[in-house]
């Protein structure tokens, strides 16, 4: 008489409070590192989250992962560094621009109540 996996289905409740031993959860460990199977086929066989097996791993596998490693040449970081002194350099010019305008704008609005006359004339072209 031929089983069925459907057979040994267990419920939701039957499934949150089951325990795997040390051991079990070891030699599955050990055999997706060999590479005789794989995280998500030890998940569907024993109906565990992806997230379980993966913590099985991080707590008895025997490899560990590689640390990540940013590599960034000089070169990036000497261009990095010469636009940001051009930046603040281009801010610095335009605040003096801005600082120019407006003291030009103060000297004419003061000839223009001085003198009485119109600089700044509006231009009102008749076609």
């Amino acid at each position: 008489m031929a089983t069925n996996r459907t057979d040994f289905k267990q419920s939701t409740q039957e499934r949150r409070y089951r325990k795997f031993s040390h051991t079990f959860k070891l030699s599955k460990v050990r055999e997706i590192e060999q590479g005789k199977t794989t995280v998500s086929q030890v998940s569907k066989a024993y109906e565990v989250t992806d997230t379980a097996v993966y913590n099985w791993i991080k707590k008895y596998g025997q490899m560990k992962k590689p640390e990540r490693t940013v590599v960034e040449s000089k070169s990036d970081t000497g261009k990095i560094l010469a636009l940001q002194k051009r930046v603040a350099e281009l801010e610095r010019m335009l605040g003096q621009k801005q600082i120019e305008i407006e003291f030009k704008d103060k000297m004419i609005d003061l000839a223009e109540q001085t003198y009485g006359v119109d600089i700044k004339k509006k231009s009102t072209k008749k076609r």
